[in-house]
């Protein structure tokens, strides 16, 4: 009766205290600055496994620090008091749980151990984050924006209303005239059908005619050609080698030396008697008569002084 006594009393003063003997959970502790709106029993999960729920939440000390209880139901996991109790938001719009990522390097987390904290960014606080500067670039878009449409009421005056409607109109015009135009030509073609299939044949025949001359251009015998070439070039070849060789008369003209001295003679004789006639013409041409009787009298020749020698 005795021993059922003080077990009972042990038994009532854990129940009093928020304990339970028969309880294999494992209690640990977790320092916060910020719990991010995480309330008690969120869970708390070990790699995406629920493995128990926020037991209790309250502040520390009077500087606002926040102690969060973990009650941990799987006893089966070991875990080492180097891992990190974070809390994360569960799901886009979800409340905020905790997660344990487990450390297995020192010593093994025992119930009552404080783990280390850390608190993630969730997805919609990132995005609040990135709305942060697009909503100062926004800003100053529409500020832009009220510039243009200020420098447009600026600018579309009743002058400017007047000249944009002008221009407008003008524009319409332009159109019309294309129309016109358009009209005209697509009426010019259909009279003209008959005329332009007729020109499209002739340009047919034409080229048609074009290859046909091209093909026999082509046939013709190119080799015949330099073959005879190469023959003219040959025999003026041999009436050159004939000319060096001092063969026929206009070789020994070229190439005998005797037939030059002759000729180069000639040729002086030649300018002498020329000389000669220009100083002495009554020489060669006697057509005076003396009316006496008297005799022509004529110098004999004489050869020129300051001719070539």
């Amino acid at each position: 009766m005795a021993l059922a006594a003080i077990a009972v009393l042990i038994f009532g003063y854990n129940f009093m205290k928020g304990k339970n003997i028969f309880d294999s959970s494992r209690e640990f502790y977790a320092l916060y600055d910020n719990v991010e709106s995480l309330s008690t029993s969120s869970s708390v999960t070990i790699n995406g496994l629920k493995v128990g729920a926020v037991s209790g939440i309250d502040f520390l000390n009077d500087n606002g620090k926040i102690i969060v209880r973990l009650r941990i139901t799987n006893k089966d996991f070991e875990f080492s008091k180097n891992s990190i109790a974070k809390i994360y938001s569960d799901g886009l719009i979800g409340g905020k749980s905790i997660k344990i990522i487990p450390d297995h390097k020192g010593a093994v987390a025992q119930s009552g151990d404080t783990l280390k904290s850390e608190v993630e960014v969730g997805t919609l606080d990132n995005v609040v984050q990135d709305l942060g500067p697009l909503k100062d670039k926004l800003k100053s878009t529409l500020g832009g924006l009220d510039s243009l449409v200020a420098g447009l009421n600026e600018v579309l005056d009743t002058t400017g209303r007047h000249n944009l409607k002008g221009s407008i109109e003008k524009f319409n015009s332009t159109m019309e005239n294309l129309d016109h135009s358009t009209a005209q030509l697509d009426h010019l073609l259909a009279k003209n059908t008959t005329k332009l299939d007729t020109t499209f044949t002739n340009l047919s025949h034409t080229a048609y005619n074009f290859k046909t001359l091209s093909d026999s251009l082509a046939e013709i015998k190119v080799k015949s050609l330099v073959r005879k070439l190469d023959q003219t070039l040959a025999d003026v070849n041999q009436i050159t080698d004939k000319l060096n060789n001092g063969e026929g008369t206009a070789g020994k003209l070229l190439n005998d030396d005797e037939v030059y001295d002759n000729l180069n003679h000639a040729s002086k004789q030649l300018e002498e008697l020329l000389q000669d006639i220009k100083l002495h013409p009554r020489r060669y041409i006697n057509l005076k008569f003396s009316v006496f009787g008297g005799k022509n009298k004529t110098k004999p020749y004489q050869k020129p002084q300051d001719s070539i020698k």
